[in-house]
């Protein structure tokens, strides 16, 4: 069986894309949580990880003897070897587009990433607000998501991005949990779409499991440190 190797479901956006993935469509998988226990080479975290992967991060996606990370690469490589589950859109225009969001999503977003980590039990609305207050670059990351997903769910007429889900709703749930989290301003659209990514199953899931940890890290908490 396939084994994925995640970090605490409560901070990791990025394990949350791989596992989200494979939960909603149906590829059976043993999860392996990796506890983060701080990111320097000397760390459990650090040591566990690098003996699957020589990036050192998670999710690691093992397959027998073969280990893939990156979640773009874990994501093209389920579909591949599992094309009846129709990952990504049918439509080769519509394949392109959504692979270009997912690379985007890759490579960019670094200042809502960054300032608005994702933290599912919390709730920090004030936090929000003076991000976007203080932050000219998460106020643009927070317009080109609004941008982006307003123009695909008017163009495919939802529920999903590209109708039906797909690799890029994975790719982009974990962005539902930091637009909750921080509270930020959406159009309705934009949050009607955020409920129904919120109520997919393997969505309340990845959800439940996190606000079952319990597992409040220092470094990862640098607002519930104040209280």
């Amino acid at each position: 069986m396939l084994q994925l190797y995640i970090g605490n479901k409560n901070y990791s956006s990025w394990s949350m894309r791989s596992w989200v993935l494979m939960r909603q469509s149906g590829i059976e998988f043993e999860e392996v949580m990796v506890r983060f226990d701080g990111f320097s080479p000397d760390s459990r975290f650090k040591k566990r990880v690098a003996e699957l992967s020589p990036a050192g991060k998670v999710p690691v996606l093992v397959d027998g003897a073969l280990a893939i990370w990156d979640t773009l690469a874990i994501a093209e490589y389920l579909a591949e070897r599992f094309p009846d589950r129709q990952l990504w859109p049918q439509q080769s225009a519509h394949r392109a587009r959504a692979r270009s969001i997912c690379a985007e999503m890759h490579s960019g977003f670094s200042a809502l990433r960054s300032d608005c980590p994702m933290n599912i039990e919390a709730s920090l609305p004030d936090a929000g607000a003076i991000a976007l207050r203080d932050k000219p670059r998460v106020r643009a990351d927070l317009a080109r998501i609004v941008e982006m997903w307003s123009a695909l769910l008017r163009e495919h007429g939802g529920p999903m991005l590209f109708g039906e889900f797909t690799i890029a709703d994975a790719f982009y749930a974990p962005v539902v949990m930091r637009l909750e989290t921080y509270c930020l301003p959406v159009p309705v659209a934009i949050r009607e779409y955020m409920d129904r990514v919120a109520k997919l199953g393997a969505v309340k899931a990845w959800i439940d499991g996190a606000l079952n940890e319990r597992d409040f890290l220092d470094f990862e908490e640098p607002y519930r440190l104040g209280r």
